[in-house]
């Protein structure tokens, strides 16, 4: 889980509707609903602009939220976030109440670490990433901030894939739990003409020493 507490300010909101939404964002607000959990759907207000400072951190995509509803507060995550096609505004949130007991599903990013390492990238081969976030499968205790992809070691052409994947205990890839023909590619270093470059002069060094 992640080590920074964030907590969103909220208010209940009564006046429903576009007209009504249309004015809370003039007004420099987002309307936004909290729902799940066994109790019915919330419409609530958030400030704009403090939000969108919270947005500026990856984890807040993947951590358990503490919503405060005028002076309540309830535990959730982020679940949907709809943003302005042409400018900087967020239109809407929904956030889904989390319970301690009930495992939920969450999209968690992906850290790229030790690429420097790789024997594939040291001879000029180009990493790829295929993936840049996965969904997971956990109690909100487990549930991480985001899970690194360790490419220490993979040689030229190699393909990492979802098995390849350290987990945290507790945690579940989604993906995975559809069968075998679901192992994705995560990562993958492919050969240039410098990585062949330097393939083809290695194994010229070989033969001489072979002579």
């Amino acid at each position: 889980m992640s080590n920074v507490d964030f907590t969103v300010n909220a208010e209940v909101r009564s006046d429903l509707g576009k007209g009504a939404s249309r004015r809370l964002r003039h007004a420099g607000k987002v309307p936004a609903i909290i729902y799940g959990g066994n109790k019915e759907p919330v419409s609530i207000t958030l400030e704009h602009d403090p939000l969108v400072h919270s947005l500026e951190h990856e984890a807040f995509y993947s951590s358990i939220l503490t919503l405060d509803v005028a002076g309540k507060k309830e535990k959730a995550v982020l679940k949907d976030l709809q943003r302005h096609p042409a400018k900087p505004i967020i239109l809407h949130a929904d956030f889904l109440r989390v319970n301690d007991k009930e495992k939920l599903k969450m999209h968690v990013p992906l850290h790229f670490i030790n690429e420097e390492l790789a024997p594939g990238a040291k001879i000029g081969g180009v990493v790829t990433h295929n993936l840049t976030e996965v969904e997971v499968l956990c109690l909100p205790k487990d549930l991480p901030e985001y899970l690194e992809v360790d490419l220490t070691g993979v040689e030229i052409e190699q393909i990492v894939h979802l098995t390849d994947i350290k987990l945290p205990a507790g945690v579940e890839l989604v993906e995975l739990t559809h069968g075998e023909g679901h192992n994705q590619a995560v990562a993958a270093i492919h050969k240039t003409r410098a990585s062949k470059d330097a393939e083809a002069g290695a194994e010229g060094e070989a033969e001489g020493e072979g002579e």
